[in-house]
């Protein structure tokens, strides 16, 4: 899947999943529930904290 269709699927745009998988940008709780809806996945195996 491409970022762009990716972005098209969760009705954001290209440079905002750029900025999501660059750690630049944080989505929302709703967004974030929708990337892991489209890889069929859980939210936690989609997205964690770094422990520093």
């Amino acid at each position: 899947m491409t970022q762009q269709e990716l972005a098209d699927r969760i009705g954001v745009s290209r440079q905002t999943v750029v900025a999501i998988e660059q750690a630049k940008y944080s989505p929302t709780l709703e967004l974030a529930f929708r990337i892991a809806q489209v890889f069929e996945r859980p939210l936690q195996e989609v997205f964690w904290m770094e422990e520093e």
